[in-house]
């Protein structure tokens, strides 16, 4: 792994240009205008209701961000179709369905159809005439979703598959035009495209769920239904190739939007403690809560500027691809995706929760929107790949890449950076490799001793976090708020990667003198000296409460 001064200048927030800006703009006033006064039409499921604000959504051009030019697109990159997704995130329910439509239910075509498929379908998805869906879940099939039982056998001419099988919690089943099914075929997994038109297709019954009850969640039954064998998305038996890159896209999507819903809390905390009086005072200025609105804002600064940093890589790898290579560029950045999933959503979780406990009992109330903030939050850790399937991707990579760097190359605390982050940052690094190493040379079987693979993944997704704030916060030196963010998130951070490498080796290390001599050398790694974080988050929550347009 190499030295963070060695990196490149990452994208962030900070980048983005007015026209951009914009964009954005456009993206918040739709929520606010158009959006939220159907909140209650949407949760009722008034289909016609969310047909117009498809519709209006692709006329202000936000439907076709990532849709070439050639298909009626405006042929954007990831950090503004990211920055439009973090809008959308204040949008409820409806920026699932907005979120499926212009990541799952549109991109397999940017990325795998044909010419005459684009020319299709493009369009319609770009301007809202057509809503788009994605249908990989079975009953099952749900993160073991690469074992279809759904099956297409093709005809004898050879002219369509007719397709059988039932996929399960289909987002925005009851008002798809299309979708994109996944099925076994003998030659393996196959994506094909399913007009809802096609005899043989139909929907079931809504189902009833905790959250996101505004989003159109049923089956798709396919009783053998006739798909011509022009509507192969991709190749035939490289079914997976689509699913993969895709649910990677769709994961970094999932993160921009718990983002925005973040922001949406924290705010309602704000504006909530400033109006809210116990003890002849607003309770924003009681410490306890100044620190729950601290950590919430720390936890923001971190998955946004990991989210932005991993778009604009995505960003300037396409910029630089063939299209012949695209695919592959995407699949590279599969770690990075899933850390952006596991941070934000779980971030997500414990942001809302906090806003509700800041709101007390009236939190707990269907009359204040924390409430249903915390119930829509929590199927973010389940779709696009559950937490502990996506930390089980990002360990296994994270593991095979370590395992196969040469010993010149690996981390040394020999080296010793001046600045404390970057102290905190390399020593988090080293001990990450420590935690590999003594995995290796234990032969644990990490198939089976799954605890390893989580820790793992924290401590990859912890490293990157603090790497992205660094990295951000030195574009932005100026700004004492952001720069104090780091610290907590460099300090915080290396203490959870110090304890997960002690439950390593503790865990994997069976010799006693061994475990000892690791632990021994840990507890003497010359680390920078632990600074007051309590008047830190203090600081940073009287500037939030000063200047709440700071949050988004």
């Amino acid at each position: 792994m190499d030295k963070l001064e060695d990196k490149m200048t990452i994208f962030t927030p900070e980048d983005f240009q007015d026209e951009e800006k914009l964009i954005a703009k456009t993206a918040e006033l739709f929520i606010k205008q158009d959006v939220s006064p159907n909140i209650s039409a949407i949760e009722q499921h008034q289909y016609d209701v969310t047909r117009q604000l498809f519709q209006k959504a692709g006329d202000l051009g936000l439907l076709d961000i990532e849709i070439p030019e050639a298909y009626g697109g405006l042929e954007l990159n990831k950090t503004i179709s990211g920055l439009v997704a973090e809008r959308m995130g204040y949008g409820s329910s409806f920026s699932v369905s907005y979120n499926i439509h212009a990541g799952v239910g549109t991109l397999p075509y940017v990325y795998f159809g044909d010419e005459s498929q684009k020319l299709k379908y493009l369009p319609k998805l770009a301007s809202g005439e057509w809503i788009g869906a994605y249908a990989l879940t079975e009953p099952e099939a749900g993160s073991d979703a690469l074992r279809p039982k759904t099956n297409a056998i093709l005809n004898e001419d050879g002219s369509a598959w007719v397709l059988n099988g039932e996929k399960q919690w289909i987002t925005n089943a009851q008002l798809a035009d299309i979708f994109v099914v996944f099925a076994k075929t003998i030659e393996g997994m196959t994506a094909f495209i399913v007009e809802r038109t096609f005899t043989g297709v139909s929907v079931g019954q809504e189902e009833e769920k905790m959250g996101i009850k505004g989003s159109s969640t049923a089956t798709l039954i396919l009783e053998d239904v006739a798909v011509p064998s022009d509507n192969v998305l991709g190749e035939v038996g490289k079914g997976h190739k689509v699913a993969m890159n895709i649910l990677n896209m769709a994961r970094l999507k999932l993160a921009f939007s718990n983002i925005g819903t973040s922001k949406q809390a924290l705010q309602l905390a704000v504006n909530y403690g400033k109006e809210r009086k116990q003890f002849q005072k607003p309770i924003v200025d009681f410490t306890m809560i100044q620190e729950k609105l601290a950590d919430m804002a720390i936890l923001i600064y971190g998955a946004e500027s990991a989210a932005y940093r991993t778009a604009g890589e995505l960003d300037d790898v396409i910029k630089l691809a063939s299209k012949e290579s695209i695919v592959q560029k995407i699949a590279d950045f599969a770690i990075e995706c899933a850390i952006n999933k596991v941070n934000c959503s779980e971030a997500l979780g414990k942001i809302v929760d906090e806003a509700v406990q800041i709101h007390g009992g009236y939190g707990y109330m269907q009359d204040y929107e924390v409430e249903r903030l915390y119930r829509d939050a929590r199927i973010s850790r389940i779709f696009e790949g559950t937490n502990e399937i996506n930390r089980l991707t990002i360990a296994k990579m994270l593991y095979k890449k370590q395992a196969q760097t040469a010993s010149t190359d690996k981390i040394s605390v020999a080296y010793q950076p001046a600045e404390s982050n970057h102290q905190y940052i390399q020593l988090s690094k080293y001990l990450m490799q420590v935690a590999i190493d003594v995995i290796a040379d234990a032969q644990i079987n990490l198939e089976q001793e799954q605890e390893y693979m989580r820790l793992l993944a924290d401590m990859a997704k912890d490293v990157y976090i603090m790497e992205s704030s660094l990295l951000r916060s030195e574009k932005a030196t100026h700004e004492k708020t952001k720069n104090l963010m780091t610290e907590i998130l460099c300090q915080e951070g290396y203490r959870k990667i110090e304890k997960s490498t002690i439950d390593i080796i503790s865990a994997a290390e069976t010799n006693e003198q061994i475990r000892k001599t690791w632990l021994n050398d840990i507890q003497h790694l010359n680390i920078p000296l632990h600074q007051n974080l309590f008047m830190k988050k203090r600081e940073i929550a009287k500037s939030i409460i000063n200047n709440p347009k700071s949050i988004s």
